[in-house]
């Protein structure tokens, strides 16, 4: 028993992680809050490599408009604005000296309807995540019932109850894209 505990415990575990993954992912899309988040997938040519933005800078929001970036290395300023214009994330940095300042325009219905669109991939991506790891467990139970370490009765109690958990984290994925979603439009 101790270890199909530990198998539903480490599907679990994979679970939270989809799901922290996910909160990741929908922390990068806009919602017209300033967030340093917004920035964290943006990479820079520095120094012969890329390197995240925040890596080469400290991010702050100051208010609910406004990204600062205070570059550390006058050097790695203009890297930092062309990588900021090719981000696809509609941003035009104004500079003076190595601060970078970015006013997050508001967002058409329109951007708006794209961004909610991207976070149900993001969220489908995850429940796909979800359905894997599902499908991994219920390998792992059926292996130890053709090995005899459990019985058939004893297989079906835990692919139910795999299935149950599943079922759980679909459903937050679900609440997380509906808040996200809402969040979204109601700029």
């Amino acid at each position: 028993m101790d270890r199909d505990s530990e198998i539903l415990k480490n599907l679990r575990t994979k679970m939270e992680g989809t799901i922290s993954s996910l909160n990741h992912s929908l922390s990068g899309l806009r919602t017209g809050r300033a967030s340093t988040a917004l920035l964290d997938p943006i990479k820079v040519d520095a120094y012969g490599s890329d390197m995240f933005l925040n890596q080469i800078g400290s991010v702050s929001a100051p208010d609910a408009k406004t990204l600062i970036i205070q570059v550390w290395d006058k050097e790695l300023v203009s890297s930092a604005e062309k990588s900021i214009l090719n981000s696809g994330l509609g941003l035009t940095p104004n500079t003076e000296g190595q601060v970078i300042r970015l006013h997050l325009p508001n967002l058409s219905e329109e951007r708006r309807k794209e961004l909610v669109k991207k976070a149900g991939e993001y969220s489908e991506q995850a429940k796909v995540a979800i359905r894997n790891n599902r499908r991994s467990g219920i390998d792992e139970f059926k292996k130890q019932e053709k090995d005899k370490l459990i019985s058939e009765d004893e297989f079906k109690l835990y692919s139910q109850e795999i299935q149950k958990i599943t079922d759980d984290f679909i459903n937050r994925i679900d609440g997380i894209l509906k808040v996200k979603s809402k969040d979204i439009m109601n700029i």
